[in-house]
């Protein structure tokens, strides 16, 4: 019955390959309306008269709405954060007097069929008086324009950690690195983009709303929130969701707006995003300007660092700085930092508003300092991956305290890991010993290079997650649980867990999820933290199961209860299987009450919950072979390996396939992705046509190598993996290019480092 551990076929697939999903443009109810939004078209100005005349006048137009018609959406999204370190704002479901930013919406419209919606949308006509724009950071802290009238000035709140006492250290140090480095802003980009349906349900009198959303009690909180209704007469469901990302994540005004309609209409409404929207209205991430001082001696032993950065939130900080904690405890990780400083100014500007995409602040964290140490290491004349051995934490050193208070307010300490081991298997799979004995490559248009980087990464974060473990009387096993799924392997994964824990079989049990009906209360799927959270809570309630399922067949078989064993759908007897029940059976002789009555219990129906003390931690190291042109500055990936320790994996395939798929994401940051603002504000890279993607073809084969160092917070011994993958990739490739260039005398200080960056750098070189 060790069914975890084990990578079993996912039980998602087959539904989704033969084209049985359910995605929310699937969604098509009777007498359903179709509802457009209107969006700003100046980054920054005040909203004048928004004439819809003849939109309405067109062919199958409903109506039409302005914030002023919707006193219902009078109060402003509830903010997503746990955290309340930033100054407050008030970002309104629409624009009433002011926009900040170039697709923030104004009005909706609402038409019976997408395609008059289309052409109604197009004759909306809006009056706007321009505000000075702020597109950087620098232009935020330096303009007397601001961005939220109620503040002083452009700077949403600092966030900063100390240890030790950096400025003293640094004298002591024998060379000091110091660097500017800049990772672009990106995006999450699932293939499915946003989209809303909603309706009264008039038997059980519930607002509905199916929303293509990884956090469905978020969702219900805010629209509840906003609408002034109890938490339970509002249902929120997701269906099959196209990807989510992080992107997904926090409630959106749409969300609010949809079901808004729906109540005023009393008919159900849907809206669908457009890619073009997705861009303008989907959150944005990564964008940091970091300049950082880092003193070392001679061998390479790092002595201090000591770092400012700024951090471009666009619009609204709907997350406030829980990203930007990410980047600043993960900065030093997973490396020896007695004296440590990390400074951010938070500011906001007239670009769509970010909150956490993959790996949330720890990308940025991993390109900053794994950037530094190949750069100290050719200035102290040391290997790349000499001067990473020397400061990478000992396992012998575990568990580790850092010095630094996590985002959750509790004091990190590291779980038990052997770093040093990770970091040379992933020299081992990318051949580096062997690359670095190679003679130096003929003068030619291309070059190979060889680039490495670790991570460190706190993950599960909580408060909490729960599951509901009922067996049916057919033996069917369900579990519910408090989350949506974008393709992790839920199904899988957590049936495996529970099929171990209660002793029935991997296919008779079935995860139920998605839906706030079905458990009280959850919390979603992001940060890293499902496994390790909501697996303890299914391993409780399926063991709590077992135990009453075991109290029950005692009676029928006559026997004590510790003499039974319960697997593969059935209890027996020790060393008796023949003298066995079905645990279908015994789930109907528990429904009836008589056996568990005594202790206050009824049937094969249990709920339970974990609560982490804090976030587990997961290391990784990943490697990069590149091939560069330096004719046309164009890079080809030759090999990529990426090894992680993500404790105990239920499913190894499907954490394999979570590296695979952050790995490729993080190809994409570190070669071709990067949004960009014009100075007045406009998104000049808003199409795939501008905004570039990693193909199949842009990806080498990916090797991966799993550790299994359990973690102490969980009893099934779990760390994160949903995000690993994307952290390293940017700083591994960025060094393989400038290991490959190293005859150039380059040096790469931002992300994305596309064909035509390189060409400039070898232009200025030469």
């Amino acid at each position: 019955m060790n069914v975890v551990g084990r990578s079993l076929k996912r039980k998602e697939d087959r539904a989704l390959v033969a084209g049985r999903g359910r995605y929310l443009d699937d969604f098509t109810l009777p007498d359903m309306l179709h509802v457009g939004v209107v969006r700003s078209t100046h980054a920054h100005a005040r909203l004048g008269k928004v004439t819809v005349d003849e939109a309405l006048a067109g062919p199958g137009v409903v109506a039409a709405f302005t914030a002023g018609d919707l006193p219902e959406l009078s109060e402003p999204i509830p903010a997503y954060g746990q955290l309340k370190n930033f100054r407050d704002y008030a970002q309104p479901v629409l624009a009433r007097d002011k926009v900040r930013y170039v697709g923030e919406p104004i009005a909706a419209l609402v038409a019976d069929t997408p395609y008059r919606l289309a052409d109604a949308l197009a004759r909306v006509t809006v009056e706007y008086e321009d505000l000075p724009v702020i597109t950087s950071t620098e232009s935020a802290l330096g303009s007397a324009a601001r961005i939220h009238e109620a503040w002083p000035d452009n700077l949403a709140g600092v966030s900063q950690r100390i240890i030790g006492e950096p400025e003293a250290a640094m004298r002591a140090a024998d060379v000091i690195v110091h660097e500017r480095l800049y990772h672009a802003r990106s995006a999450g980009m699932p293939i499915e983009p946003r989209g809303v349906v909603a309706y009264e349900d008039r038997l059980t009198g519930a607002l509905v709303v199916i929303t293509s959303t990884q956090t469905t009690y978020l969702v219900r909180g805010a629209i509840a929130h906003v609408l002034g209704l109890p938490v339970e007469r509002v249902r929120v469901l997701a269906p099959d969701v196209g990807g989510g990302f992080g992107a997904k994540a926090q409630t959106y005004a749409e969300e609010i707006l949809v079901p808004a309609l729906a109540r005023r209409l009393q008919r159900p409404v849907k809206w669908m995003e457009r890619r073009r929207e997705h861009f303008l209205a989907t959150c944005h991430d990564r964008e940091q300007t970091h300049e950082v001082r880092v003193g070392f001696r001679h061998d390479g032993t790092i002595v201090a660092i000591d770092g400012t950065f700024q951090a471009d939130f666009g619009a609204y900080t709907i997350q406030d700085d829980a990203a930007i904690l990410n980047t600043i405890v993960h900065l030093c990780s997973p490396y020896r930092v007695a004296h440590y400083r990390s400074v951010c100014q938070n500011l906001v500007t007239n670009k769509t508003y970010s909150a956490a995409y993959r790996g949330a602040g720890r990308p940025e964290a991993a390109f900053v300092m794994e950037r530094l140490l190949d750069i100290a290491a050719r200035r102290l004349g040391l290997d790349p991956a000499d001067i990473r051995r020397r400061n990478l934490i000992r396992a012998a050193e575990m568990p580790y305290r850092p010095g630094l208070p996590y985002k959750d307010g509790v004091d990190i300490v590291y779980d038990p890991g052997d770093f040093l081991a990770a970091f040379e298997r992933a020299l081992e799979l990318i051949g580096y010993r062997e690359h670095r004995a190679r003679p130096a490559r003929p003068a030619g248009p291309r070059r190979i290079g060889v680039g490495v980087a670790c991570y460190h990464q706190g993950t599960a974060l909580g408060p909490y997650e729960g599951a509901n473990v009922r067996v049916d009387p057919s033996g069917q096993v369900y579990v519910f649980v408090g989350f949506s799924s974008q393709g992790q392997g839920h199904a899988t994964t957590f049936a495996q867990i529970a099929a171990q824990e209660l002793g029935a079989p991997f296919d008779a049990v079935t995860i139920v999820g998605a839906d706030t009906a079905a458990l009280p209360y959850g919390f979603g799927a992001l940060a890293s933290r499902l496994a390790a959270n909501a697996g303890p809570a299914v391993a409780r309630a399926a063991r709590e199961a077992r135990r009453r399922a075991t109290l029950v067949a005692a009676t029928m078989l006559e026997c004590a209860p510790e003499d039974l064993v319960s697997e593969n759908g059935r209890l027996h007897v020790v060393g008796l299987p023949e003298r066995s029940v079905a645990l279908g059976e015994v789930a109907r002789a528990a429904a009836k009450g008589k056996v568990l009555a005594p202790t206050g219990e009824a049937g094969l129906n249990t709920c339970a919950y974990f609560y982490p003390k804090t976030v587990t931690w997961a290391f990784g190291a990943q490697a990069a072979a590149v091939e560069v042109d330096v004719e046309t500055g164009a890079v080809r990936l030759l090999r990529y390996v990426a090894v992680h320790d993500s404790g105990r994996p239920i499913n190894p395939m499907i954490v394999e396939g979570q590296l695979h798929g952050g790995v490729a994401q993080g190809v994409g940051a570190a070669l071709m992705e990067e949004l960009v603002y014009d100075a007045g504000g406009q998104l000049v890279t808003g199409s795939f046509m501008d905004y570039a993607l990693p193909r199949a073809d842009d990806l080498p084969e990916i090797t991966t190598a799993l550790l299994d160092h359990p973690s102490i917070i969980n009893e099934l011994g779990i760390k994160g993996a949903g995000e690993s993958g994307a952290i390293a990739p940017g700083p591994a490739i960025a060094n393989a290019i400038e290991d490959a260039l190293a005859p150039f005398g380059i040096t790469i200080r931002e992300l994305p480092v596309t064909p035509a960056r390189i060409f400039e750098m070898l232009r200025e070189a030469r």
